[in-house]
């Protein structure tokens, strides 16, 4: 998964295909574990987490578009 820096470097653009490329990733995931037992479950986790990560970083984004535009 990409660091903290790495995220920063990623376009809003960009950073909307990567949120929405991990949340099929973790929907497919889902789907397998459901069927059978995944090899790594914590998978299921990492995915969760990245997902969370790039929305954090999303959100802060436009936390501080709406900031700089209200001065």
């Amino acid at each position: 998964m990409k660091n903290k820096t790495d995220l920063k470097g990623l376009s809003a653009d960009q950073l909307k295909e990567q949120i929405k490329a991990e949340q099929t990733t973790g929907q497919q995931l889902r789907f397998a574990h459901a069927i059978s037992p995944l090899e790594n479950p914590a998978r299921l986790k990492a995915n969760r987490k990245t997902v969370a990560r790039l929305l954090t970083e999303q959100n802060r984004r436009k936390s501080e578009q709406s900031t700089n535009s209200a001065q």
